[in-house]
């Protein structure tokens, strides 16, 4: 198992343990992981407790395209928010996190030449590229033995993960029927759009699979009024992209799935008072100017499955976290469990067959919150009241499962 051909976009976080000794609080900045890519990276150091006892967690926002630094920071577990008041449910305060702008193009991360990245392995080679710097630039990470990175990635979480496309696809009926989203009507309409998007995965067509899923969305859309795809219960916006004329699949893809990461508010603290404190942003960057290019410069590539690399992690003993809001339609929890039920891990009869554990909701004691099971190295946690953005909607319970997926508690 080589860790570089991890679909790095997918992850919501890796834990990495290191030697450190105390460092500054936070601290940022740009590492040249190819010839014209830069790639941006953002450092908070942990504030509950010892340094050199803390994890390092590096967040990764998904899209491809969703800025780590941005919305990962501001919107869901930074130490500040949007408005820049403390969060009380913070990862900060268990972990250090390191924030990564990536793929090259995403958030403050820019390329001078269109030297996007088309698949997997250039993401995970630029990711390498970039940990490799940023280790060796760090005192506090006794991380780098002769040019070789040799910290002990201690594990992955994988937060309402694109790992199986299909899954996901196929299940979305099913689940917007279970939920009064769709009658008998819908239902057909959409496991037929979802049928067209299997044929060409099965075919080997997966620019044409990404074209049909985006289809596959608008019938979803107009059949439900235009549900919220990243929480089914909270309004979507006012603006249906599946009814915009002259714009082709790609198009709306970004609009449904990249622009909610750059709302304006957020668009302007980035590129406004945040930009002023970096100091290091080139004048002709915009954060989140290139993340369109980012998202189509991947189309080719996005509905490949990549069960077989959670499953090398598996056999390579790395601790793999699954965890899924209940409320999330574009990776729906049916579809997560149906792809775990794939793995060729040999843990996995032994998995299924336990009975699942209820978590008190820590803003809310006396109420489940989550449930969750774990067998030696594979967890799967199910959140509750919870859309595609865990920590924005269930905060505390977010950082309850940090802390337990570290052996915090």
């Amino acid at each position: 198992m080589e860790l570089p051909r991890v679909a790095v976009w997918l992850l919501s976080f890796l834990l990495i343990d290191s030697g450190r000794t105390e460092p500054a609080s936070e601290s940022w900045g740009y590492v040249d992981v190819r010839e014209g890519a830069h790639m941006f990276w953002w450092l908070y150091n942990g504030s509950g407790g010892n340094f050199k006892e803390l994890p390092l967690v590096m967040w990764l926002q998904g899209g491809p395209g969703g800025s780590s630094c941005g919305f990962g920071n501001f919107e869901e577990i930074g130490p500040l928010d949007r408005d820049l008041k403390p969060r009380n449910t913070t990862w900060v305060k268990a972990a250090s996190v390191l924030f990564v702008d990536n793929p090259v193009g995403t958030g403050y991360s820019y390329t001078d030449n269109n030297g996007f990245a088309k698949d997997v392995a250039t993401v995970a080679e630029d990711m390498m590229v970039l940990l490799k710097n940023f280790f060796s630039s760090k005192a506090e990470f006794q991380a780098i033995s002769k040019g070789e990175i040799k910290c002990s990635f201690a594990g992955v979480a994988l937060g309402d993960s694109w790992i199986s496309p299909m899954d996901s696809v196929r299940t979305w009926g099913p689940y917007l029927y279970s939920t009064s989203l769709l009658d008998d009507n819908g239902l057909s309409e959409v496991r037929k759009a979802a049928k067209a998007v299997e044929e060409a995965i099965t075919q080997g067509d997966f620019l044409k699979a990404t074209q049909l899923w985006s289809t596959a969305e608008s019938v979803v859309e107009e059949n439900t009024n235009g549900v919220n795809f990243y929480n089914i219960l909270t309004p979507a916006s006012e603006e249906r992209v599946s009814s915009v004329a002259g714009h082709g699949y790609l198009a709306l893809l970004v609009r449904r799935h990249v622009k909610p990461l750059h709302r304006q508010s957020l668009s302007e603290l980035m590129n406004g008072p945040i930009r002023k404190k970096l100091k290091v942003i080139p004048q002709n960057v915009t954060w989140g100017g290139q993340s369109e290019a980012v998202f189509s410069y991947m189309a080719g590539d996005f509905m490949k499955p990549v069960v077989d690399i959670v499953d090398e992690l598996l056999a390579a003993g790395i601790n793999v976290t699954v965890y899924n809001g209940q409320l999330d339609l574009i990776v729906d929890t049916i579809g997560q469990e149906l792809w775990v039920k794939k793995l060729k891990w040999t843990g996995l009869p032994s998995f299924n067959n336990l009975r699942w554990t209820p978590l008190d909701d820590p803003a809310a004691p006396g109420q489940t919150g989550a449930f969750y099971k774990t067998y030696q190295n594979f967890a799967f946690y199910w959140i509750l009241k919870a859309g595609h953005m865990i920590p924005s909607d269930q905060g505390n319970m977010a950082l309850k499962m940090l802390t337990m997926v570290t052996r915090q508690e």
